[in-house]
């Protein structure tokens, strides 16, 4: 099984500096070879953007890291869907 070079903790650095994310989860759902990744990000760069507009601000900000690995799902909130979440 191949690595990627790339870790949960270097996700979760790049995520909160390019992304100016508050709340950053980074699941590295490969056993730990750096291959796929699950992500949860919460950022004001998402007020006023639907869905779609989000993925794409994140894949562009990660484009390098994702180029480099298998599979990455991610979920965006802003901070006011998060803390509505949070108390569901």
């Amino acid at each position: 099984m191949s690595t990627s070079g790339i870790s949960s903790s270097h996700m979760d650095t790049v995520i909160r500096e390019r992304l100016n994310a508050t709340h950053v989860k980074v699941d590295d759902i490969s056993g730990g070879c750096g291959q796929a990744f699950e992500v949860i990000i919460v950022s004001p760069l998402f007020v006023g953007k639907n869905v779609l507009m989000r993925h794409r601000l994140v894949n562009s900000a990660l484009k390098d890291e994702i180029a480099s690995i298998h599979a990455f799902t991610q979920k965006d909130y802003t901070p006011e869907e998060w803390q509505k979440k949070q108390q569901e």
